[in-house]
Formats: C-alpha cells, sequence, structure tokens
C-alpha cells in the first residue's frame, strides 16, 4: 500500500507534478513507438520479406536437396498436365 506523501510547500507539489508530466510523456512516446513498430511488422513488405527468406533457408540449406531435386519435376507435372485429369 502506498504512503500519502506530505509536501510542505507548493514548489514541491509542482515539481512533483512536472516530474509526473514528464514521466507521462516518455510512457506515452514509448507506446506510440511500440505501436509503429507493429505497423511495420506487419507490413506487406516485411511480410513478403520473411516469406522469401524462409523459402530461400529451406530451399538452399544441405538439408534441402531433396526439394531442390523435386521442384523441377513439379513444374513439368503441371506443364504436362492435361486439363480435366
Amino acid at each position: 500500500m502506498q504512503q500519502t506523501k506530505k509536501y510542505s510547500s507548493y514548489a514541491q507539489i509542482d515539481s512533483e507534478l512536472e516530474i509526473l508530466k514528464v514521466e507521462k510523456e516518455i510512457s506515452y512516446q514509448k507506446l506510440v513507438l511500440s505501436v509503429q513498430k507493429i505497423k511495420e511488422s506487419f507490413s506487406v513488405l516485411n511480410i513478403a520479406s520473411n516469406v522469401l527468406d524462409t523459402v530461400k533457408s529451406t530451399f538452399f540449406s544441405s538439408s534441402a536437396t531433396i526439394f531442390r531435386l523435386l521442384i523441377p519435376i513439379v513444374i513439368n507435372w503441371f506443364i504436362n498436365k492435361k486439363r480435366g485429369n
């Protein structure tokens, strides 16, 4: 439980109010910055970049050799597939 502060002058009260005002502004600016970062993280370009990075790391890693070999086969299958089959 917080104790009630006792002030001996109006200058102390004014000083405390000024400190609280600055702390409030700092908190508000932190919130604004956080919202901007969230918006940036959900931007189309950022999402596309993350997807491309994931695809690159998946298909060009040494453990994904089988996928690199299957890509041309799958592409050719789609190209040569007859309609209706």
